[in-house]
């Protein structure tokens, strides 16, 4: 995914609201952004990090500026925006950058399914198999370089995992995709500290044959691209 203008350098002054962040440019004004993250975003907002905004087209938005990356401790950077997850998956399954998930000829997207009424990010087909696939977008930093998902409990997310257990028991194929939108992790762990309900499901899962999943992105200021696997640690 490239962006399609060149990204906006500020320095991040608080988030709030969980969708607003108040950042200063580089002339000295203080404007408003839009955070496309519902997330705690642990660990991706500290005070005064650089931060890269893009800007809207759209004359209607209140907020035209949206915060998209931001830089951490030895120059890491971190995207926040999981709003362009998706579409950065659906281009890695277009462009065969995920071997796992080659040779489907058909995909859809947010469809309605399953016992608890879920949606999943995409459903992969080809005669007559199918395969959903959950996508989840990963900015915690543990230790080293060590990433964890999620970064808070995560009911939602623990729901999704009930669901693609519930698919493997019906006979289709399921997999959880974790991608890792920071340049300084280089392995996955569940966050058994922050939502023990959430790994102990996962490992649950993967044992129910729900195939595990985890694409480092590459990020850089003009472009976010999935770049290649790292291991999930269970």
């Amino acid at each position: 995914m490239n962006y399609t203008s060149r990204l906006i350098e500020a320095r991040l002054k608080k988030r709030y609201k969980r969708f607003l962040a108040d950042v200063k440019l580089a002339n000295g004004n203080i404007i408003t952004v839009h955070c496309a993250n519902t997330g705690a975003m642990t660990g991706c907002q500290p005070e005064n990090a650089r931060v890269w905004l893009s800007e809207s087209e759209n004359k209607n938005r209140k907020y035209p500026h949206s915060w998209e990356l931001v830089e951490l401790e030895n120059n890491a950077l971190a995207c926040i925006n999981t709003g362009l997850t998706n579409k950065i998956v659906e281009e890695a399954i277009n462009q065969h950058l995920i071997s796992e998930l080659q040779g489907y000829t058909h995909c859809r997207k947010e469809v309605v399914y399953g016992d608890e009424k879920s949606r999943i990010d995409f459903l992969l087909m080809r005669e007559n198999e199918q395969c959903f696939l959950e996508v989840k977008h990963v900015t915690l930093k543990l230790d080293h370089q060590t990433g964890a998902f999620p970064d808070a409990v995560s009911k939602r997310g623990q729901k999704h995992l009930r669901e693609l257990i519930s698919q493997v028991d019906r006979g289709h194929r399921a997999v959880m995709l974790f991608v890792v939108m920071r340049t300084d992790i280089a392995s996955l762990v569940p966050a058994d500290n922050i939502d023990p309900d959430y790994g102990q499901l996962l490992r649950q899962a993967m044992n129910a044959g729900v195939e595990v999943l985890a694409y480092k992105a590459n990020i850089n200021l003009q472009s976010i691209k999935i770049e290649k696997q790292i291991p999930v640690l269970l």
